[in-house]
């Protein structure tokens, strides 16, 4: 059985995650991307989300548009710590037969970079 574990978290719009605090508190939005593996084995993919608040996609949509909430992770405030042991919880969860398997439980979490990937 393969189960899968967080390599890295990064984000292209913050330098550092952990110090970083946003400038409203109620209202940011930020690309994360969660690069994932299988535990204790070489190889790593990057799964993104939006982390953001409710404020944020109330000001970034406008009232009649519809979204799919699919790659959102949606917080109240920010807190490094509890948004890294939420996602490590949710991967801690994932675990299949298969690497794609396992995968594809992920990419309920956020939009992975082999998705729609097919081998000719």
């Amino acid at each position: 059985m393969i189960k899968a574990e967080i390599k890295k978290l990064h984000s292209p719009d913050i330098q550092d995650l952990r110090s970083y605090w946003p400038d409203d508190p109620e209202c940011f939005g930020f690309l994360l991307q969660a690069i994932i593996g299988p535990k204790g084995e070489p190889g790593e993919e990057s799964f993104d989300m939006v982390v953001c608040t409710p404020h944020w996609l109330a000001k970034k949509y406008r009232p009649d548009e519809i979204i799919v909430g699919r790659s959102y992770l949606i917080v109240f405030e920010y807190d490094f710590k509890r948004l890294a042991l939420f996602l490590d919880r949710f991967v801690e969860r994932c675990s299949a037969y298969t690497w794609r398997e396992v995968a594809e439980k992920l990419s309920r979490l956020g939009v992975w970079e082999f998705e729609d990937y097919n081998v000719g």
